[in-house]
């Protein structure tokens, strides 16, 4: 169980660090270097998905959009410099209590 949450949060590191790579070469205009670590960081997202030990993709990326939240927050306050408000930390609460919810129900 703990193993999948780290491989959750593995995952959510590298999506987000592909996506933001993305949105710096599109909209600050970065160099190619950018576009590439894109790619290759999502091409491991979508690798380190699959190493989730739950049967059903369906229900790893509903487990895993609460926990994107959270990692998306925390990028947004460690890489991005910017303070989350009251609506982000009552939102990415009730999103990760979604996520656990079916998390816990689900596991073996």
């Amino acid at each position: 169980m703990i193993r999948n949450i780290i491989i959750f949060f593995i995952a959510a590191f590298f999506e987000i660090l592909g996506c933001f790579a993305f949105w710096l070469y599109f909209r600050d205009y970065k160099t190619h270097w950018w576009l590439a670590l894109g790619v290759i960081a999502l091409l491991i997202f979508a690798y380190t998905l699959t190493k989730i030990d739950i049967s059903h993709a369906g229900r790893i990326y509903a487990i895993y959009g609460g926990i994107y939240i959270i990692s998306s927050l925390a990028w947004l306050a460690l890489v991005e410099k910017e303070s989350f408000n009251i609506w982000d930390i009552l939102g990415s609460f009730l999103a990760l209590l979604g996520a656990f919810v079916i998390f816990f129900g689900n596991s073996k």
